[in-house]
């Protein structure tokens, strides 16, 4: 019985010829062999090479075919001294190739792990966050109930990837989508990838250089630090300073430093692109963070151009839309809006305190339907309590008051919990109210929690919700 029948006795007999048919003539048992190391290299030195570089099919088994054993039964080699001196010396012939071959095949396999952890990597992530909710006074409206979506995170999917260049640099990239989970519509105006999409180099020497739509250095750098836990229900009323990011950026180009010392710098600017006026639409913004054990403050500092209304259209703009609650909807003609932040917090064991202040300047020109500037000052304070690893409780309050063209005042407080199911999955629960009270450049000012951007239609509003997030 030969070597290698036990080998193929699990397989089908014709199957098995036709597997070996490239290396028939040769001994049993280095067919046998050759068979699996082609399949090997295959696997591993094709991707290497590329198959333009390398077809293993026809290149191994040719190689391997120029070493044929005479076809001489066993009991015959003692009947022929010189036939059984071919088959010793082609037999070494044979396991020296194997050997070089199987150093080969080695090689070519580190060559190829090495490769591809050089080569580019790519995530896919996503968040899912969905809620019932409940407000009290919605659109002139006693009470309403709903279905809502991106509460403690906006739901959205990307891809995100980076490729080792060599010498420590590394080219990045990002897409992100928004959607609503409710209907399955695309947010962010409908943009396939409205929340961030971005191309890039990076360095641990001298950081990063990101190209694209993307989020300003306040919102990178000053807003992780000011209570963001539960997004959009701690916000300033109406967003009026972009603290949840309301507004993003087109045709930006971002430079973040690396951290020096507990430093990190990070600045903006975006293109307008309207001929003949550079300035037209234009966005620059520029921030600061240090942090050093249980202290972290950031400061910042953001300026948007409404757009140049003679070459172009006023709110036509790299930025999106702030205007998207009756809080400032009266000041949509402005010619610019300036927004300076600053944020401070300091962790206690499992308390963490925090404090935030920031200022907003919605400044009019001859195109603004106002005359003087209307000016937004938000403080806030916040403290959270890690009960347990899996349990958390933060609560805050927030103060806005408005001044120039129209003169209010925003009250809010904030309560919210977070219970952890497993490291991607958590449940959460938020509570809210607010009193308004003043003039908004339109009428009676209308309380509006946070980032939501519910008008109230009166001077108080209350909201609930309880839901569910995973992380993906």
């Amino acid at each position: 019985m030969s070597c290698c029948t036990g080998a193929i006795r699990k397989v089908n007999n014709v199957a098995c010829k036709r597997l070996l048919f490239p290396f028939r003539g040769l001994s049993h048992s280095f067919a046998i062999q050759s068979f699996f190391l082609t399949h090997l290299l295959r696997q591993y030195a094709s991707p290497f090479f590329g198959p333009a570089k390398l077809s293993l099919d026809l290149w191994l088994p040719t190689l391997l075919i120029t070493q044929r054993v005479p076809r001489v039964r066993r009991r015959s080699c003692a009947q022929h001294p010189r036939i059984a001196v071919n088959l010793n010396t082609t037999r070494k012939r044979q396991e020296a190739e194997m050997r070089k071959l199987t150093a080969l095949a080695a090689a070519l396999g580190l060559a190829t792990s090495l490769n591809a952890h050089a080569q580019s990597s790519i995530t896919l992530y996503g968040i899912l966050d969905v809620a019932i909710g409940y407000i009290h006074n919605s659109g002139g409206q006693s009470s309403q109930w709903k279905m809502s979506t991106g509460n403690v995170s906006e739901n959205e999917w990307g891809l995100k990837g980076t490729e080792d260049l060599g010498g420590g640099m590394s080219a990045n990239f990002d897409i992100e989508n928004g959607f609503d989970l409710g209907s399955g519509k695309i947010n962010e105006g409908g943009r396939l990838f409205g929340r961030q999409a971005w191309v890039g180099l990076s360095a641990p020497t001298w950081g990063a250089v990101t190209l694209g739509r993307q989020y300003d250095p306040i919102s990178d750098l000053v807003q992780p630090i000011t209570g963001d836990f539960f997004s959009g229900i701690w916000a300033t009323p109406g967003d009026v300073d972009n603290y949840d990011s309301s507004a993003r950026f087109d045709n930006a180009v971002k430079w973040a430093s690396p951290v020096w010392g507990g430093v990190t710098l990070e600045a903006m600017y975006s293109f307008g692109g309207v001929a003949g006026s550079t300035g037209s639409g234009q966005v620059y913004s520029g921030a600061a963070s240090y942090a050093r054990g249980p202290l972290s403050v950031a400061a910042g500092y953001l300026h948007i151009n409404n757009g140049n209304p003679t070459l172009s259209t006023r709110g036509t703009s790299a930025s999106d839309s702030l205007f998207n609650s009756a809080i400032n909807s009266a000041y949509a003609s402005a010619n610019s809006v300036s927004i300076t932040r600053v944020a401070a917090q300091y962790v206690i064991a499992p308390v963490t305190f925090g404090a935030a202040y920031s200022y907003s300047d919605y400044a009019p020109d001859g195109a603004s339907t106002f005359a003087r500037s209307e000016k937004y000052q938000n403080g806030s304070v916040f403290a959270s309590w890690q009960v347990t690893p899996d349990f958390q409780t933060t609560v805050g309050y927030n103060y806005t008051k408005s001044t120039g063209d129209s003169s209010a005042k925003y009250h809010q407080v904030n309560l919210g919990v977070d219970y952890l199911l497993s490291k991607r999955t958590d449940l959460f629960a938020i509570a809210a109210y607010q009193h308004a009270s003043g003039q908004n450049g339109l009428g009676a000012a209308q309380a509006v929690i946070g980032s939501y951007d519910v008008n109230s239609g009166a001077s108080y509003q209350v909201l609930t919700v309880a839901g569910i997030r995973h992380r993906f």
